[in-house]
């Protein structure tokens, strides 16, 4: 799962969306250095990869980009799970998710302290190009393709992966249909027992 998803799975838990938006950018025992809430969001983001990692739907749906970017499929099939979860509106309406992105940007900026620096230095960016509403559009999801190829280090440019997307596409929105709710459903669980911890 990428941004979106992980903001949307923190279920409105201003701390949990901290840990939840950070814990890729913090690395090995730095997560214990944070406060209780922040951990269990960190917590619950790796538990949330692991599941979707692990899931035979997303399995299945990241072979259709592995003739194009090897290992990295994964990376990009979080960005497809994202840009199908910005248009359902069995979970958010239109309106709602640009109001859910700005909530989600407000909560990231005021504990700009508890943000690591690479991350802080990047949410200026994302709240400015507003990433998460953006996940909505063809034209969001091929920037964010191109910054994937851009960290790679074995990719030369996503366009061919951004052509994959586009001939696959009702296979990947059905793929998200099998899948997401499994997520959430299981994010939910784990955080309420992280809560109880």
């Amino acid at each position: 799962m990428n941004y979106l998803a992980h903001a949307y799975l923190s279920f409105r838990h201003p701390d949990i969306l901290v840990g939840n938006m950070i814990s890729d950018f913090v690395k090995g025992k730095q997560q214990f250095s944070y406060a209780p809430g922040i951990w269990k969001g960190i917590r619950l983001h790796r538990l949330i990869d692991d599941f979707t990692d692990a899931h035979r739907v997303t399995r299945e749906a990241r072979q259709l980009f592995r003739p194009a970017v090897g290992l990295y499929a994964g990376a990009f099939m979080d960005v497809v799970y994202d840009h199908f979860l910005a248009l359902d509106t069995n979970e958010i309406e239109e309106k709602e998710w640009q109001l859910f992105a700005t909530e989600v940007y407000s909560q990231l900026t005021a504990r700009q302290n508890s943000l690591p620096e690479r991350f802080a230095r990047m949410l200026p960016y994302m709240s400015r190009q507003n990433w998460l509403y953006n996940y909505r559009y063809d034209w969001g999801v091929r920037r964010s393709f191109e910054g994937i190829a851009a960290r790679a280090r074995y990719l030369d440019s996503s366009g061919e992966v951004f052509e994959l997307f586009l001939e696959h596409y009702s296979l990947l929105k059905k793929a998200y249909a099998g899948f997401f709710p499994d997520v959430k459903n299981f994010a939910r669980d784990e955080l309420a027992v992280l809560l109880k911890q």
